[in-house]
């Protein structure tokens, strides 16, 4: 059985903007926004495969419950992942409002 990471996005994908010396406004919230949107289909992807090992594990299909429980955690997982970042961005954003000018 192979084993396999359980990042949720690739390090050359966000190596890839700094690589570059001068960047528009522009253009960095068309990185940012793109490397937002992959990893949210990331994370889609694992519960999707989750979902899918489920259903074949509840019909009677070829499929062994250790991967069924190992595609639930890892589902599991990017999901909990992402909602504290997504929690940690609130609380910075919060913060800089906060912040008096």
């Amino acid at each position: 059985m192979a084993i396999e990471s359980v990042s949720m996005f690739n390090v050359a994908q966000v190596n890839a903007p700094m690589a570059t010396n001068k960047v528009s406004s522009s253009q960095a919230q068309e990185n940012f926004g793109d490397f937002l949107q992959s990893a949210i289909n990331s994370v889609n992807e694992t519960q999707k495969a989750s979902d899918v090992a489920t259903n074949k594990l509840i019909n009677g299909g070829n499929i062994e419950l250790h991967e069924v429980m190992i595609a639930s955690q890892k589902s599991s997982i990017a999901l909990n992942a992402t909602l504290e970042i997504r929690n940690k961005v609130v609380e910075a954003y919060q913060e800089i409002m906060r912040m008096q000018v």
